[in-house]
């Protein structure tokens, strides 16, 4: 099954992946014209803890409410920070709740999966029931860096990551994420 992955960097580890159909700045993922299960990363500086600090492109921030629009159409997993905004804003469900499209949240860590820095996050997933997502790893090691991020950087502990890792997906990441969507197919679909 094809899994179209929306608002992904242009060096994307997606595009090493087979069964993925990428879209970056240079495809336009608005031209997307839907069919199957999306894993969107959409924008998040508008949205962040930080958004005061941000200077969001005209139309940035009305990318992810669009991307929440096709995973509820087609089935998916929109990945966002664990502070971000579109839960309250958009009433998307808390952990352990649902919404009346089915959708759940999972949050998760993205040192998981091999990242250098602690960086949590959530996803918003409609298609797929908890009990049948793919099996997740731990870890319980420290992260070896951080995010340079208001009040943690420049702590002198431990090393900020550059921006262009702390926007990549961890290929491991990236790869559960795309065994998700694949599960992630509504009745419509099948």
């Amino acid at each position: 099954m094809t899994v179209s992955v929306l608002f992904a960097r242009s060096d994307s580890n997606y595009k090493m992946l087979d069964g993925c159909d990428v879209w970056d700045a240079e495809r336009d993922a608005l031209r997307w014209p839907g069919g199957n299960p999306v894993i969107a990363h959409p924008p998040c500086r508008a949205w962040g803890n930080f958004a005061m600090f941000a200077k969001p492109r005209p139309g940035e921030k009305e990318l992810a409410i669009w991307a929440i629009e096709q995973i509820r159409a087609f089935g998916g997993v929109l990945e966002h920070p664990a502070g971000s905004k579109l839960w309250p804003t958009l009433g998307l469900p808390e952990p352990g709740k649902r919404d009346n499209f089915g959708g759940w949240t999972l949050p998760i860590n993205q040192h998981w999966w091999g990242h250098r820095a602690e960086k949590k996050t959530r996803l918003y997933i409609v298609g797929c029931e908890p009990k049948n997502i793919p099996n997740m790893p731990m870890r319980l090691d420290y992260p070896t860096h951080v995010i340079g991020d208001v009040g943690r950087a420049g702590n002198g502990k431990r090393p900020e990551i550059s921006k262009a890792e702390r926007e990549h997906t961890p290929p491991d990441l990236a790869s559960w994420l795309v065994a998700l969507a694949e599960m992630c197919v509504l009745n419509a679909l099948k």
